[in-house]
């Protein structure tokens, strides 16, 4: 994507990441256009090295019946986009009126390379790091279901780890005008929790007190 400098933010990628885990799959189909699955995906941080996020693996699964499988097998180099919070923002920030809205927004590209996990271990496996994330009060009750549901369960999907081969971080939230920040922080702040969670970063960034 489209990087300027004042937008290269690499150290908040996990961040992005774990917040927004909601994520577009995007590989080519046979006739070489872009498919898109939209899915949840768990960030596996390396073990090795804690600030490295390109060390790092990414988890997920898609249905059986998804034709995003065979690609993935055939063509296994894969683009992930997450999108975090995005707003509006109004020239009214600024304290001259020779200005143009623009648009404040977080986002990390991934391109990893995918390996398919075989077994219901290994599929299992990553649905309860899902759970974990996001409903851990589910977790005793998918232990306790019978296995002739889960494994039905299990086997219509297809689960993989994805290695990142190169990752974008971009922040966008005006850095490069700090005229506009107190004023920006103020409508932001006052707004929809999107644009609540963009005020939350541009504290996170010092760009205002």
């Amino acid at each position: 994507m489209y990087l300027p400098k004042q937008f290269d933010h690499p150290s908040h990628a996990r961040t992005i990441i774990r917040e927004n885990p909601f994520a577009s799959l995007i590989s080519n189909d046979d006739d070489g256009f872009p498919f898109v699955t939209h899915l949840p995906i768990k960030l596996q941080p390396s073990t090795t090295d804690e600030n490295d996020v390109s060390s790092d693996l990414l988890l997920g699964h898609v249905a059986k019946g998804n034709p995003h499988a065979n690609y993935l097998k055939q063509r296994p180099e894969v683009l992930l986009v997450f999108m975090g919070p995005h707003a509006y923002m109004s020239p009214s920030v600024y304290p001259d009126l020779v200005r143009v809205p623009t648009w404040s927004y977080l986002a990390v590209h991934v391109k990893a390379q995918v390996r398919m996990l075989e077994g219901e271990e290994a599929k299992d496996a990553i649905l309860k790091q899902l759970i974990s994330d996001h409903e851990p009060s589910y977790a005793q009750q998918w232990r306790q279901l019978p296995s002739s549901y889960t494994e039905p369960m299990l086997n219509a999907i297809v689960a993989f780890e994805m290695r990142v081969l190169n990752i974008q971080t971009k922040v966008k939230l005006n850095q490069h005008r700090p005229e506009s920040h107190a004023a920006m922080h103020a409508a932001y702040e006052a707004g929809n929790p999107s644009e609540k969670e963009l005020a939350l970063w541009m504290r996170r960034l010092g760009m205002v007190a």
